[in-house]
């Protein structure tokens, strides 16, 4: 019988400056995040002893997966054996830059932590968590939060907006180490507008887009198509791509996504959002 269900919910950058890269390989980045409404879910049943099932071919179900890392962390730092079969169920795109498989590490060891009743401080479970992956830390904290290093050092910040926006994603998705890897020597492409957007709540502006779009130029197409919409009030890519943030009233976000697929790409997937 299932004991518990655990919401993993996606994330996208609102912002990212990409500042230098560090001697350890990485790069120093500012970066705002936000939780989204779009999740993968995590069902918990008592076992003999842990595993780890999904509803989506191609997930490796083996160590690798940061699932399972998160449980082996949450393990050596309390002392506890899981002894749960966690089911996941996915509804986040891999490859899309929204944190899917970091979301989910975040929630497994957030769900242990309560139902093994020990007590680990958000703060701690950053920690571990950021021995696995630059982004996991920001999960731990189920907030929109302010983050630098390498994106492992999280502040949340208080937020009293909620932003609706299209999500819109191709079918090929980005490889967030090449992304950086091109940042230092990328240029920026002609007739494209990779400049700061404002708004009341704060600035969209993505470093990463002058290397991304570089590589793939119907993704720079994509923004400025999105952009010349009279209902978009704002779009850009969110961490290493490829989903786009559009932003749009809810009403207006399945005829915008009806028209993109009409006049970009009848491959696209696209997802309603509330940000925040």
């Amino acid at each position: 019988m299932k004991t518990h269900t655990e919401l993993a919910k996606a994330k996208v950058n609102l912002d990212l400056k990409v500042l230098s890269k560090r001697e350890d390989g990485f790069h120093e980045v500012t970066t705002r995040m936000a939780p989204i409404s779009l999740a993968d879910t995590l069902d918990f049943y008592p076992a003999e002893e842990y595993s780890l099932e999904c509803d989506t071919e191609g997930v490796p179900l083996d160590e690798s997966n940061l699932v399972t890392m998160a449980v082996r962390l949450f393990e050596r730092e309390t002392g506890v054996v899981c002894k749960w079969k966690i089911v996941l169920h996915k509804k986040v795109p891999h490859g899309a830059g929204l944190g899917g498989g970091s979301a989910d590490a975040a929630a497994a060891m957030r769900a242990l932590n309560n139902l093994e009743k020990t007590s680990l401080s958000q703060d701690r479970m950053a920690e571990l968590l950021a021995e696995i992956g630059s982004d996991i830390p920001f999960f731990a904290y189920e907030s929109v939060s302010d983050c630098k290093g390498r994106g492992e050092k999280v502040t949340p910040v208080k937020w009293d907006h909620q932003l609706s926006a299209l999500l819109i994603k191709p079918s090929f998705g980005v490889e967030t180490p090449a992304a950086y890897k091109a940042w230092s020597d990328s240029q920026e492409l002609p007739d494209v507008d990779y400049s700061a957007q404002e708004f009341a709540w704060g600035t969209m502006v993505n470093d990463l887009e002058r290397p991304v779009f570089a590589k793939h130029l119907f993704l720079a197409e994509m923004k400025m198509w999105l952009l010349a919409q009279d209902e978009v009030e704002g779009a850009m890519m969110s961490g290493s791509g490829s989903t786009f943030i559009a932003l749009v009233d809810a009403e207006k976000a399945p005829a915008l996504l009806d028209k993109a697929r009409s006049e970009l790409d009848p491959t696209l997937w696209g997802e309603a959002v509330v940000i925040g």
